[in-house]
């Protein structure tokens, strides 16, 4: 009776049509009946967290009960994210301007908030960069970026203008000169590795377990859960999958690309398409460098235990794009990259043995 209520539950809140259309694919793909397919995708959602998208994404319908329980769903993501992060601190990071200006020695470039700024210093900046990245202030997946240059604004007051008109809340920045041997690979974008990190005790507990009173003087441990390589393609100036990007795994010791890329429409590139540089097997510079720069940021704001950071590479070693509250967890188990049909979620055990 559990069971059904449960399903019942799931129903009224889903999104059916969608869900319907995962379905179909499925059964077209596999032969599988739609009813057997509806059931265990609820089974999945009940014991694993997944959803239907997560169900599709993931090819759960290949998997074992056991290799299934490696995954790292949407549900269990989010508990992840409770578990670690303290959410009256999530602003730091949801924000762009207030992640700016407590990680500005990790992003070693300029930028300036305009809303809010004098417009005399807003205009100064005009004049400093030629061209600029314009990021909304609460934007995420890079919807709504904008690469400016200033020569297509004669009169820079109209710039000033269009960037503070109703509706519009940006925050500017200098324009990231992206490692030559990075932007072989595209160069129309920053291609960034998405580098994931948890923090702990040294017994491995999330801080958010301990007496606020008593967090100041633990000893904290960053772990590197894994590393994505996120690459631009299309023309357009995001490396963001959710955006027409793609993305490959890096193994996360080395730096060393791991994989071949896939995008959200499951295409799968040995080459990149517009460039025909060979993706897998592709040496970041500086590496050690990045995973330190990661490891010490995530101290920054222990309470804040669950990140993802943006890392570019530059002539001038590896810098941060950004850093993300909810880390995603799409892009990290791909069946193209999981030949072994083993998840993420075995990472996440910090405790001694």
């Amino acid at each position: 009776m559990g069971n059904i209520i449960y399903i019942l539950k799931r129903l009224k809140s889903m999104d059916k049509k969608a869900m319907m259309e995962k379905i179909n694919s499925i059964h077209q793909k596999t032969g599988m009946s739609k009813l057997k397919i509806f059931l265990d995708m609820q089974k999945c959602a009940r014991r694993y967290g997944a959803g239907y998208m997560d169900y599709d994404l993931f090819e759960m319908y290949n998997l074992t009960d056991e290799q299934r329980d490696t995954y790292l769903t949407r549900g269990r993501n989010n508990a992840l994210v409770t578990k670690y992060c303290d959410l009256s601190v999530l602003h730091y990071f949801k924000n762009k301007d207030e992640f700016n200006s407590i990680f500005h020695d990790y992003l070693k470039r300029d930028w300036i908030k305009v809303n809010g700024t004098p417009k005399d210093q807003v205009i100064d900046f005009f004049k400093k960069h030629d061209e600029f990245m314009a990021k909304p202030i609460d934007g995420g997946c890079g919807k709504g970026i904008e690469k400016i240059k200033t020569s297509d604004y004669p009169v820079l007051d109209d710039l000033y203008d269009y960037l503070t008109k109703e509706g519009n809340n940006f925050e500017l920045e200098e324009v990231i000169q992206q490692h030559q041997d990075v932007a072989k690979i595209y160069p129309n974008a920053i291609n960034t590795v998405r580098i994931v990190t948890i923090v702990t005790t040294k017994d491995g507990d999330s801080i958010l377990s301990i007496p606020k009173e008593q967090r100041k003087n633990i000893e904290l441990e960053p772990h590197i859960i894994c590393a994505y390589f996120r690459i631009g393609n299309g023309g357009k100036c995001v490396d963001n999958f959710n955006s027409g990007g793609m993305t490959a795994p890096v193994d996360e010791k080395t730096g060393v690309v791991a994989q071949v890329a896939i995008d959200k429409a499951k295409n799968v590139y040995e080459v990149h398409p517009q460039t025909g540089e060979k993706i897998k097997g592709f040496q970041f510079p500086d590496w050690e460098e990045a995973l330190e720069l990661c490891k010490k940021a995530s101290k920054e704001i222990p309470e804040m235990g669950y990140v993802g950071w943006d890392v570019a590479f530059t002539p001038d070693g590896p810098l941060f794009v950004e850093g993300n509250e909810f880390p995603g967890h799409d892009i990290y188990q791909l069946p193209v990259h999981t030949p072994d049909k083993i998840g993420m979620m075995p990472k996440f055990d910090f405790k001694k043995k």
